[in-house]
């Protein structure tokens, strides 16, 4: 038996790309697959190939950035195929500005598309999945969602964006911490890969190669996704996955680290001598990419 065999996925940004490779890769292992994107001839033709390959999938373009349109997605879902089992995030824009240049459209144009796209689709799908849960049925659901390296450690260049991603890594963390009773996990993923949004910063470094293996293929990250979205990870919940070619690893959050007691309010004087000791304990974040 397939590993998705019969379960539901919603896909946001499915018409191109790392959604479209998703959702190709769900339907192969017999998912029923809602592809999602404002780009409707896109979504319809990415839905077209999967009947053609006899999967099943249907197209929408309702408007994740608007929570009643959010929740047409949801509706959509439970009517053609009668459930609803995983909803990937992965629907996202750029626009890229040094932040002394940055607008009040740049931000909220993506903060809109990342951090309340996430909420709006999850909302939904969450209230539909405690419901069920309240009613005695077995849940097993799942979210995943998609932050980015940029989320992670900042992008000179991408302030905008990378508090977006960063929102939702966060986010990451409260949703499963509190929907795991309700049968619900929730992971995200932080991938590297050719898509439309890299392609005019990245264009040369991700370039598909005339021959061998194609290191930033979006299809080197749908296995990752669909075993996320299965009934085989269960077990896991509010984590950061990194996928990069044929790389693959956990990334390694905000924690506590060194720290010093006064045993009392610090004096003005002492804290520079204090922070300095911390720091020459720490270990080291991660460069800040384009540093």
């Amino acid at each position: 038996m397939s590993s998705c065999n019969n379960r539901v996925v919603v896909i946001t940004g499915a018409g191109g790309g790392l959604g479209r490779a998703y959702a190709l890769a769900f339907a192969a292992e017999g998912a029923k697959v809602v592809v999602n994107d404002i780009n409707r001839d896109a979504a319809e033709a990415v839905a077209a190939q999967i009947r053609e390959q006899d999967g099943q999938a249907i197209a929408n373009s309702n408007d994740i950035t608007s929570y009643e349109d959010a929740g047409r997605i949801v509706a959509a879902a439970l009517e053609a195929f009668g459930g609803l089992d995983v909803v990937v995030n992965n629907a996202g824009i750029c626009r890229d500005r040094m932040f002394a240049s940055l607008t009040e459209a740049d931000w909220d144009a993506v903060v809109a598309v990342h951090l309340k796209g996430h909420f709006c689709l999850s909302s939904h799908a969450v209230r539909h999945w405690r419901e069920q849960a309240k009613n005695g049925v077995k849940v097993d659901a799942r979210i995943i969602n998609t932050s980015s390296g940029a989320g992670l450690q900042g992008s000179i260049g991408q302030s905008n964006y990378a508090a977006a991603k960063g929102g939702i890594a966060s986010l990451t963390l409260v949703q499963a911490a509190e929907l795991a009773r309700y049968g619900i996990t929730v992971n995200a993923l932080a991938p590297a890969a050719r898509t439309g949004m890299t392609e005019g910063v990245f264009g040369e470094v991700m370039k598909k190669p005339e021959e061998g293996f194609d290191y930033f293929a979006p299809e080197n990250v749908a296995p990752v996704v669909v075993w996320l979205g299965s009934s085989e990870s269960a077990g896991v919940t509010g984590q950061m996955f990194e996928v990069e070619g044929g790389k693959l690893s956990i990334a390694d959050g905000w924690r506590r680290g060194p720290q010093v007691d006064n045993q009392g309010r610090w004096a003005v004087a002492r804290v520079g001598e204090a922070v300095r000791e911390l720091l020459g304990r720490a270990v080291p974040a991660q460069k800040v990419y384009g540093t």
